[in-house]
């Protein structure tokens, strides 16, 4: 069952990552099944702006940094989103892009790589830690992303 998260102007303004909190918290705790992963959270932003404000909202610099506050506090967090519906916008949230019309979101590719890999370093390790499976996770990661990883690239990093 997926958990919606709610997020208001105000808690984006305070950087107030209250709403996620007790849950993170049960997660860090362990308190998860391995069949929680990519399906048990989804963000629900409610952010006021004008409305002829043409913005996206991975667009708005205040929605952008409560995201980058988040990421910094539970980098394993993707983990837990559902990766169809979910991870392109916790992506753009994250990582530079431009919209266009007919193709839809572009993400910087310089950007988005080292995203990447910096997020396969991250939920390697964490699963790792836990002693779950994280090789063919981390690369079903990249693979959304639109990379495919080597299974000797995990050879290297352990």
């Amino acid at each position: 069952m997926t958990k919606t998260i709610a997020l208001t102007t105000e808690t984006i303004y305070r950087l107030d990552l209250s709403p996620i909190a007790a849950w993170a918290k049960s997660v860090e705790a362990g308190d998860f099944k391995p069949e929680d992963f990519e399906s048990a959270i989804a963000f629900q932003i409610d952010f006021e702006r004008e409305p002829t404000d043409p913005r996206e909202l991975s667009e708005i610099p205040e929605v952008r940094l409560w995201f980058v506050r988040m990421e910094a506090a539970y980098p394993w967090m993707p983990l837990f989103l559902d990766w169809k519906s979910e991870l392109a916008r916790y992506v753009a949230m994250l990582v530079p892009h431009e919209f266009h019309p007919t193709e839809g979101i572009q993400f910087n590719p310089e950007s988005l790589e080292i995203f990447l890999m910096r997020k396969v370093f991250e939920l390697s390790g964490w699963l790792k830690a836990r002693e779950l499976p994280h090789q063919a996770r981390a690369m079903a990661f990249a693979k959304m992303l639109g990379y495919d990883l080597e299974a000797g690239f995990f050879e290297l990093i352990g």
